[in-house]
């Protein structure tokens, strides 16, 4: 529902998550309490090693840069050569971002996009890809190729969102989807952006612990053809290092777009502080914390998994993330309220897209006693 349009003030949709406020007052009252599957928020600590640093960088007195510090980008490109399979990058090409949020939301301005323009999102997103190209004027149309596209809309996108591993479906594309999109992008002269925050947390054939792939990522070699004109791979700290609260990310790629974007957030005073660049920098150089992140969320997943399956859902891709795409066979506040009678809160499918209807989004970031709380309840209830 959009809102009457204000005196002053943007003219944006209601936030979506305020629909769950009669759930989670019935969820509330379950004698066992609450377990909140819906949001994808860590609750496991931050690790100390990052904590450390950040205190060790609490004497900021002077300004920021917008950039980045020289430690802080070359620890990204490091990052890139040891976990994501993309080596050589060069560290002007890379700046950090106040959560990848506001870059989602900001890229299509900050791009220089506006009406007239088309922004491509998948077709079960993140709303914010959406709420971005509202921003800028634009017009967001979902799709997961290009070739969906009637010729007409096709020639105005100047933007193609891809998210692997998605949110909230946990799809992944392999190194020849990737290189598709990349492939129609250039055709009209649009820029790919790829939202990759979950990448670290594959599971099946994505596992790389358990001898699977890594999930690729846009800046791939094998995906660039060689030159990352046009490509730019957002990510998050968030979720690999329980980060949430920092809102530490980066953006990656296009030599010119980095550039352009470096200058117009100078301007518009977009600068992660310095203590959470250094944060970040140590971050990107432990993998062992996110190793360990990675097996408290796989033992939850494997409990959850057959427990929502014996409560007779079906689970849908949910080949990396944090999440457990699911559906009962009917509507999805039908599954929300029955979830809610169990003291159980699960993110509705439809706030991602007409075709979420039916689904919903069970989140892995429960504390082990609350998963198995959730776990119990389901089982007693199948």
């Amino acid at each position: 529902m959009i809102s009457a349009a204000p005196a002053f003030g943007l003219n944006l949709p209601d936030y979506p998550w305020e629909a769950m406020a009669p759930y989670v007052a019935t969820a509330s009252q379950h004698p066992g309490g609450a377990v909140n599957l819906s949001i994808g928020t860590p609750v496991d600590p931050t690790p100390g090693l990052i904590r450390d640093a950040l205190a060790a960088a609490s004497d900021a007195h002077g300004y920021p840069t917008v950039h980045g510090t020289e430690p802080l980008r070359q620890a990204v490109v490091d990052w890139f050569a040891s976990r994501r399979g993309v080596p050589g990058l060069d560290p002007k090409d890379v700046l950090p971002t106040v959560g990848s949020k506001e870059l989602v939301a900001w890229l299509p301005f900050l791009l220089g996009l506006s009406a007239g323009d088309v922004v491509v999102r998948p077709t079960v997103a993140y709303p914010t890809y959406d709420i971005g190209a509202s921003l800028a004027g634009a017009t967001a149309v979902a799709a997961d190729d290009l070739d969906e596209l009637e010729p007409a809309t096709r020639a105005k996108v100047r933007l193609v969102w891809i998210n692997s591993p998605g949110n909230p479906t946990g799809s992944v594309r392999d190194v020849e989807s990737l290189r598709r999109i990349v492939g129609q992008a250039r055709e009209v002269g649009a820029v790919v952006a790829s939202d990759e925050c979950y990448a670290e947390l594959g599971w099946g054939e994505w596992d790389v612990q358990r001898g699977g792939e890594a999930v690729p990522s846009i800046l791939d070699p094998r995906v660039t053809g060689g030159s990352t004109d046009g490509l730019l791979s957002v990510y998050s700290l968030s979720k690999q290092s329980n980060l949430a609260g920092y809102r530490a990310a980066f953006v990656a790629g296009d030599s010119a777009i980095i550039a352009n974007m470096v200058n117009s957030r100078k301007h518009a005073g977009m600068i992660v502080p310095f203590p959470i660049q250094e944060a970040m920098r140590v971050a990107l150089g432990d993998a062992g914390h996110v190793l360990a992140q990675k097996e408290l969320y796989r033992g939850r997943r494997e409990r959850l998994v057959p427990a929502l399956e014996q409560f007779g859902l079906q689970i849908h891709e949910s080949k990396a993330g944090l999440y457990l795409w699911s559906t009962a066979g009917e509507a999805t506040w039908d599954t929300v309220a029955r979830f809610a009678d169990l003291g159980i809160v699960v993110g509705p499918g439809v706030f991602y897209g007409d075709a979420g209807n039916g689904f919903i989004r069970v989140a892995l970031t429960g504390t082990d006693e609350r998963i198995d709380a959730a776990v119990e309840r389901l089982v007693a209830n199948a």
